[in-house]
Order: structure tokens, then C-alpha cells, then sequence
């Protein structure tokens, strides 16, 4: 059994400024008294996000969704929330100076190195370079392209620029790409808006 109904692509917020840090960010809420909110629910709202996130072409999106079984849907859903959650852990560990325990490098080194076995080399222009085009209908190449752009992200000097979000139930992760890199909240309207009325609220109240 195949599943071959199309849902209208969910619309994540995607204020990171890079595709690992919004992947992470997709357990929304993630630190919230409440609990946390999970965006991806379904394989079809992980093809999406790696689609909104320009690491994969909606009609190839479109495919692996008509083609996947059921099964081979959960199993790649899983893998990919089991990186996500070690991505984040080990971030989090990173920006609050705490050792990143050895067992989750050990997890994201297994990810990096199945997604790194599935790339071949190919000639582009004038010089050569490694893609998955060899994987493009492989059910786990959303989760692929991830694992890639998550491996290059850790070990690449941009990683000294990832912060998280002020607002302490949210903590999104982003790059501070500004001038003086002190920028404090993922999103201005959304959390910086919000901070800035619960400190005025409490000014106030005092």
C-alpha cells in the first residue's frame, strides 16, 4: 500500500537562516512549561520542510510522497527525529559550554556517514562535485539531505555563530548573521515583541 494522498504542505517558519537550525526548530516550544509542540508529525511534513528549506525540488517531493509505503514512511520519520533530537542536544550542550557525551556523537556520526556512502561524484562545469543524484528516489533522501547540511554546519567555522532565542520557553536556534552579533531573539515580531510586552507588563506591575 502506497500513500498517495498530497496534504497541503504545512508552512514553517523559517527564521534560522539555516536549513539545520530550522530542522531543529521544528520540536516548536521545545523548552515551554506546557510542553513542547511537534511540527513534523507525518513523512509528508518532512518532504515538505526539506522542500520549503531549498534542499529538495517539489517535483521530486511529489514523488517520493506517491511512492513511499507506509511503513518505510515511519522508519525514515523516526531516523529523522532521532537526528533532530541529537542535533539539538548537542547544540544546546554547545552553546551552554557543557561536554557533548561521546553516545551522541556516536548517533550523529552513524547519520553522517550513511547519508555521506550514498553521494557520488560527479563533473559540473569545469570542476567535480558529490550529490545524492544518484538517491533521488530513495524514500530516505529528504533525511539525507539533512544529515548533509548538518554535517557541514558542525564542522564549519558558521557553527561559532548559532545562538538560541532570548525567550526562555522558546530558545529557537538561529545564525546571528548581524553586524555586531547581538542579536537576541529567532524572530523580532514574535518573540522580541512578546519579551519586550512581558517586561513592560512587570515594570509596570512593580
Amino acid at each position: 500500500m502506497k500513500i498517495t494522498e498530497i496534504t497541503p504542505p504545512p508552512n514553517f517558519q523559517l527564521v534560522a537562516a539555516h536549513p539545520t537550525l530550522d530542522f531543529i526548530n521544528t520540536l516548536d516550544w521545545r523548552f515551554r512549561q506546557s510542553g513542547p509542540e511537534e511540527l513534523l508529525n507525518t513523512y509528508t511534513d518532512l518532504v515538505h520542510f526539506t522542500t520549503q528549506s531549498n534542499l529538495l525540488p517539489s517535483k521530486q517531493a511529489q514523488h517520493l510522497i506517491r511512492t513511499i509505503t507506509p511503513r518505510k514512511a515511519a522508519n525514515t520519520l523516526e531516523s529523522a527525529k532521532e537526528l533532530r533530537e541529537t542535533l539539538a542536544s548537542t547544540l544546546y550542550s554547545t552553546l551552554n559550554n557543557r561536554p557533548v557525551p561521546e553516545s551522541q556523537l556516536k548517533v550523529l556520526e552513524r547519520h553522517f556517514q550513511t547519508a555521506r556512502l550514498k553521494q557520488t561524484l560527479h563533473r559540473k562545469d569545469s570542476s567535480f562535485e558529490w550529490s545524492l543524484a544518484g538517491a533521488k528516489d530513495a524514500p530516505e533522501l529528504p533525511l539525507w539531505l539533512l544529515t548533509l547540511s548538518a554535517s557541514d554546519l558542525l564542522t564549519s567555522d558558521t557553527l561559532s555563530t548559532v545562538r538560541s532565542c532570548d525567550n526562555p520557553e522558546c530558545q529557537w536556534l538561529f545564525l546571528d548573521t548581524s553586524k555586531n552579533h547581538t542579536k537576541r531573539w529567532c524572530d523580532m515580531k514574535v518573540c522580541g515583541n512578546r519579551m519586550k510586552a512581558r517586561r513592560f507588563k512587570a515594570q509596570r506591575a512593580s
